[in-house]
């Protein structure tokens, strides 16, 4: 998934663009026109401070699961892009619960695809990555990635991650 969304990135005009992550900075150093980040959970996705700032690319990995409301806080990252703008959102799937501060909700591919589409984005591509040893290695603990002793092979009915790029149309929609 991170080595997916790098090359997303890299194709992306991005001393151009100005860019926001939702809760992270893992992308800070991208040489973004400008970016900032909204820290997750004193920024409320669901209920957000008005106005928000709009920007060409958000990223909000690992946080729709932790949401009272998703289909709302999707409504907040459409609201976050201008038009033509691009979300890059990942969520876990088969993934141990992590109440940090709560954890809710898992999406499948299917899942995460409608909930996008639902709040007015035009989704480009959704990708899943899992497999058997690495659930089994994650279930209790999170197990860092060590080369040879786990495989990156990618069965898709055993999925611990989904991801998509999206895109807020270049013509004018407000969502409530």
């Amino acid at each position: 998934m991170d080595a997916d969304i790098a090359r997303y990135v890299a194709a992306l005009p991005r001393s151009s663009l100005d860019a926001i992550e939702v809760s992270g900075n893992a992308h800070g150093g991208a040489g973004w026109r400008s970016h900032s980040t909204l820290e997750f959970p004193s920024f409320d996705l669901c209920r957000p401070a008005d106005p928000l700032p709009q920007v060409d690319v958000v990223f909000c990995e690992q946080v729709l699961e932790h949401v009272p409301e998703p289909c709302r806080a999707v409504r907040t990252l459409y609201n976050l892009l201008r038009p033509g703008g691009k979300l890059i959102v990942s969520t876990p799937f088969m993934i141990r619960i992590h109440p940090e501060p709560t954890d809710y909700w898992r999406f499948t591919p299917d899942g995460l695809r409608l909930i996008l589409e639902q709040g007015g984005l035009q989704v480009g591509e959704v990708k899943q990555w899992g497999n058997l040893g690495s659930l089994l290695v994650n279930t209790f603990f999170w197990f860092p990635f060590v080369p040879g002793l786990c495989s990156l092979a990618n069965r898709e009915r055993l999925p611990l991650v989904v991801w998509a790029v999206a895109e807020r149309a270049q013509e004018e929609r407000p969502l409530a």
